[in-house]
């Protein structure tokens, strides 16, 4: 064995001197020359996330012994969350503090459960890597984190913690995947991260990947080390370097240990220590030939012996490669790869396979005091067992799902399409159904696969294209049920080198339909592929527009180890788009670099690639503006060759001339590569930019950039669509997002820059289904003191709706429970702070109110508008504006506006009556108020009246009759109703809510129960009359002859002090 001590033992490396070779969400420096839209006029907006919680992939997991319920995972690009209650739910805890999503290692300090380190970028590099930015340290269980250093780490792949020192812990480092850098290896920390030391440093390309300390001899550390480099073409696994190291003083001294262990090259690495027997260490690792697999030691790693070679254990061991050692039992341990593997024999054979809720597993935490009780990670996120696997926790609530790409279709609401990474492709409805909240019922597959585009047909959004890896297309219909794969070429790419392929069909390969002629749909390889009839054939339109590098065009991986699945094959057409002007203009754009166009859909090509491309840039998205023809945008990255610069190139003339939009100085940094850039449809020149660290907004043509995440966590966004004023978000790591409703973005001006307060035009607002109502946004330089107040006027400038609001007002509390969200609650109050204000009104006028004291089963909501012209007006004080509100039928609605004329009459007859009657009981409430109240007054001056006081007892007795008809008394908690039988308010307002609450004509059972109510309404009108006219009239003559006041009849409401 060789030992190590290297120069740079003892040297502390300050956290704030590194150097950042590789992005952060941190880098962004706000420069107010870039910032052309004030945040005020943007922060009132809000992401909404869709609700898609299909875990995606996790490679970093742990629990907390001693707290059986509490559980972190890291997600490889959404930020770590955390549970309490054994993954029954999930919340993120690092939103707001890390500067990256991808998450590769955590711990928790065995001695201080409050003290948690996450390691950042994940060290399992599948082709879609993303990058970290060093070392987090939470001192309060992980609702607080800071930065604790090792910026340039790259991937970091396991994290071990003293067990008597929460401060004294252990760092792997991978290093930079996409090139050669200094700061990988063991690094060591003794003061909670305040500084590190670099304790095991083998080469600028070669770090470590996996620790493992000995439980009984915290000074005696192993360590995987591993040579691993990826480029768009390849991943490069293994050198001579890597290999087991092993520390017994702590870190200062290192041996590289051999006694049997392979020699020459070696891949990836995994090493575990059994707690229950020091001496006793395994190791699984790549190596060439049959010299890869599980090796044992029974010395504390002096000596090996290779004890299984099971190729399970070891197949795509780039990947994989995960060994662990059960803490109780020195003959149990376990081996991660696609299954879940456990040994009960020291590791000779693994024929117990442990079933998880998703293949690929990157990582497992044991309880040392209950080795049944366990967290696995894989590639559909975390579940926590106490049985040994027997069981697990969901993996359908975590929202960290990896989306290569978002897709809309044109239903109303409009569903959201993406393929998720190792899950299938997905469509998921942009909200929620009919609810009170916005929840995602309705998920389901669209063909392809984990890896492909998606275009659904626009004139059936059941016929649905999806893509997979290898050039695999499918078309199904879902409302047949009919599936059939289509691909141009059925030839097996598995296993093949690119050059040995008729067609390079790249793993994220470009589909879609024509804008123009539906029935033309397109693929790409190295060429573009076009079919006329669903797929059933193909022609090829183009020749080959890359590179065609021979030298990018061999198997994937090695030098031990090929890995050819398409993710690497290279020296394709990545990004394909036809202009929504003119039928055939074709844009195509290689991951290599090229951009070509053709304009007679495929017969001639012209090369277009702008003279500022980097070599070897791929184009991701081809963006075709829809304000002018010949003018485009091009999103191109070129990270995987260590280059995380932004490119965003412009043309308005087909390519002859283009403009790079990014220069690292005008407002995107220069370590913040882009993956998407899409043109707002209403504003030419507002554009979104989609990077690997957040959101960027431009108005101004990509002159400026100015950062747009609001509550955008930091995630690498993927993919953007601007759909009906909705901007729409795919990311890696968290899914879908929404924003709903950009129109304020559409009308900022310098007037309205400058204004004290300005109302925006709303969008037309939909009525049906489950469209939102309209939002209506209000800008305010400062918060007023006086009470605003927003009216909704119809065609004739009736109000018909009124809402206040003041600053630091509450919520009125939500009294009426689950029904009152159900059929109408509380009244909403205006928002009113500085800043852009944004509030929903729900195309509801204002409904009967039910007078206070009285308990009903359900409420009673304002009646729907009928889809019309009507005007939002906003006031403060003196100052008002007034905006046009256009309200329209959802298209997926089938009722006529006539039909909804007729529901808003009948909805308007039985308001009335439910207001007349509430105006009765009004009456008859203060009535018995006042009669009442002159006994008091007369008994209180010494001057009772046997006479009056009569006269107001069989006053009262004949009210209280007619009012118990009216309303039942004896309710009066919001259950009640169950108890006591409905009187007639409660069959009215029951009535009432039936009517208005869906879009559809009345129902002639409607009519009938309204015209069967009308006697008795009627009757009790006319009972309440007669006693008016006399015994009331009696009573006020009795009273008037002692001088006194008279009751009042005044009509007005009831109330419950009266």
């Amino acid at each position: 064995m060789k030992r190590f001590v290297f120069l740079t033992l003892g040297t502390l490396v300050a956290s704030a001197a590194l150097a950042a070779a590789q992005g952060s969400y941190n880098d962004y420096e706000e420069n107010a020359e870039n910032v052309q839209v004030d945040h005020a006029l943007l922060e009132g907006m809000e992401f909404r996330a869709v609700g898609f919680s299909r875990g995606g992939r996790s490679t970093a997991a742990t629990g907390v012994s001693g707290q059986p319920l509490v559980y972190y995972f890291g997600g490889t690009g959404g930020g770590v969350f955390k549970t309490t209650d054994a993954g029954n739910n999930w919340t993120n805890v690092t939103d707001g503090f890390l500067g990256v999503g991808s998450v590769g290692a955590i711990a928790v300090a065995p001695s201080d459960p409050n003290v948690v380190y996450v390691g950042t970028g994940s060290a399992c590099p599948r082709g879609n890597i993303s990058a970290g930015d060093g070392i987090y340290r939470s001192t309060d269980a992980g609702k607080t984190w800071k930065h604790i250093g090792l910026r340039d780490a790259g991937q970091i792949g396991k994290i071990r913690v003293h067990p008597d020192d929460p401060d004294h812990v252990y760092v792997a480092a991978l290093g930079h995947m996409f090139g050669p850098n200094e700061e990988r290896g063991v690094f060591r920390s003794t003061d909670g991260g305040e500084t590190w030391e670099k304790v095991l440093f083998i080469d600028d390309r070669t770090g470590v990947v996996d620790l493992s300390m000995d439980a009984n001899n915290p000074r005696i550390i192993y360590a995987g080390a591993w040579a691993a480099e990826r480029k768009p073409w390849s991943l490069i696994s293994g050198s001579e370097a890597g290999g087991i190291y092993r520390t017994t003083d702590g870190g200062d001294t290192w041996d590289h240990l051999k006694g049997g262990l392979p020699e020459g090259m070696v891949g990836r690495t995994s090493v575990a220590v059994s707690p229950a027997n020091s001496d006793r260490v395994w190791v699984l690792l790549e190596a060439e030939g049959e010299k890869g697999g599980v090796y044992r030691s029974d010395d504390a790693g002096d000596s090996w012996t290779r004890i299984n070679g099971d190729a399970k254990l070891r197949q795509r061991p780039w990947y994989y490669i995960h060994i662990f050692a059960d803490p109780k039992d020195e003959n149990t341990v376990y081996a991660l790869n696609t299954a879940f593997y456990k040994s009960i024999d020291g590791g000779k054979t693994f024929e117990q396979r442990i079933r998880v809720p998703h293949g690929d597993n990157h990582d497992l935490w044991l309880n040392p005091d209950n080795p049944k009780n366990i967290i696995n990670a894989n590639d559909g996120g975390a579940n926590v067992s106490f049985d040994g696997g027997g069981s697990w926790s969901t993996q359908q609530n975590q929202e960290t799902s990896e989306i290569y790409r978002v897709f809309v279709d044109d239903q109303w609401p409009y569903r959201i399409y993406g393929p998720q990474q190792d899950n299938s492709t997905i469509s998921v409805p942009s909200r929620g159904g009919a609810g009170f909240r916005q929840i995602v019922p309705d998920w389901y597959s669209v063909g392809g696969c984990e890896s492909g585009h998606i275009a659904v047909d626009p004139r059936d959004p059941d016929i649905i294209y999806a893509g997979c890896y290898g050039g695999s297309i499918s078309r199904i219909n879902r409302k047949t049920g009919e599936y059939r794969q289509i691909l141009a070429y059925p030839q097996l790419q598995l296993g093949a080198a690119a050059r040995d392929l008729s067609y390079r069909f790249q793993w994220n390969a470009p589909i879609l339909l024509s804008p123009h002629d539906p029935d033309i749909l397109y693929h790409a390889s190295q060429v573009v592929h076009m079919s006329r009839d669903h797929g059933q054939s193909w022609t090829v339109i183009s020749p080959d527009l890359t590179t065609n590098n021979p030298e990018h065009q061999d198997y994937a991986g090695g030098p031990i180890t090929h890995d050819s699945t398409g993710v690497e094959v290279y020296n394709t057409v990545f990004a394909l788009a036809e202009s929504p002007h003119m039928s055939g203009e074709l844009w195509a754009g290689s991951d290599d670099g090229r951009v070509h166009i053709s304009r007679d859909r495929g017969g001639s090509w012209e090369e277009i690639t702008p003279d500022g491309m980097p070599e070897g840039g791929t184009v991701n998205v081809v963006e075709l503006s829809t304000h002018a023809p010949g003018r485009a945008f091009i999103a191109v990255y070129r990270y995987r060759e260590n280059d995380f610069n932004p490119y965003i190139f412009r043309t308005n003339d087909y390519g002859k001339n283009w403009d790079l939009l990014t220069d690292g100085t005008n407002g995107i940094p220069s370590t913040h590569f882009t993956r998407a850039i899409r043109e707002d449809p209403d504003r030419k020149g507002l554009l979104y930019a989609g990077t690997e660290y957040g959101l960027y907004l431009s108005v101004d043509d990509g002159a400026h950039w100015q950062r747009f995440q609001l509550n955008l966590p930091v995630t690498p966004v993927t993919d953007l669509r601007v759909h009906r004023k909705d901007l729409v978000v795919s990311t890696q790591g968290r899914s879908f997002w929404v924003l709903d409703n950009v129109t304020p973005l559409h009308q900022i001006t310098e007037e309205v820059e400058s204004a004290d307060m300005w109302l925006y035009a709303p969008r037309t607002a939909y009525r049906g289904g489950s469209l939102g109502g309209a939002t209506i946004d209000y800008y305010l330089k400062d918060v007023p003191e006086e009470e605003l107040t927003l009216e909704v006027l119809d065609s004739s400038d009736n109000v018909i709706q009124t809402f206040k609001g003041k600053a630091d007002d509450e919520e009125p509390s939500d009294e009426g429970g689950f029904f009152a969200r159900l059929f109408g609650g509380k009244k909403t109050r205006l928002p009113v702070k500085k800043g852009l204000n944004r509030f929903n009104w729900s195309l509801r006028e204002e409904g009967p109110e039910i007078p206070k004291g009285v308990v009903h089963w359900g409420g009673t909501p304002g009646m729907q508008v009928v889809p019309g012209t009507f005007h939002v007006r906003l006031s403060v004080a003196e100052w008002t504006e007034t905006r046009p509100l256009e309200v329209r039928l959802s298209p997926n609605v089938s009722t006529t506006v006539a039909e909804l004329e007729e529901q808003h009459q009948l909805a308007t007859d039985v308001a009335a009556a439910i207001e007349s009657l509430f105006g009765t009981l009004g009456d008859i409430r203060d009535v018995k108020a006042q009669s009442k109240e002159i006994v008091a007054r007369m008994k209180k001056a010494g001057e009772e009246n046997e006479e009056i006081a009569d006269a107001a007892k069989a006053l009262d007795e004949k009210l209280t009759e007619i009012e118990e008809q009216i309303t039942q008394v004896k309710s009066k908690s919001r259950q009640d109703p169950i108890n006591f039988p409905p009187m007639i308010d409660n069959q009215l307002t029951t009535l009432y809510s039936y009517v208005v609450m869906a879009d559809y004509p009345p129902t002639a059972g409607a009519y009938e129960r309204f015209d069967d109510l009308k006697p008795d309404l009627a009757s009790l009108k006319a009972q309440f009359d007669e006693v008016v006219a006399g015994d009331l009239m009696a009573y006020n003559q009795l009273v008037a002859g002692l001088n006194l006041p008279p009751v009042i009849l005044a009509g007005t409401p009831a109330t419950e002090d009266r």
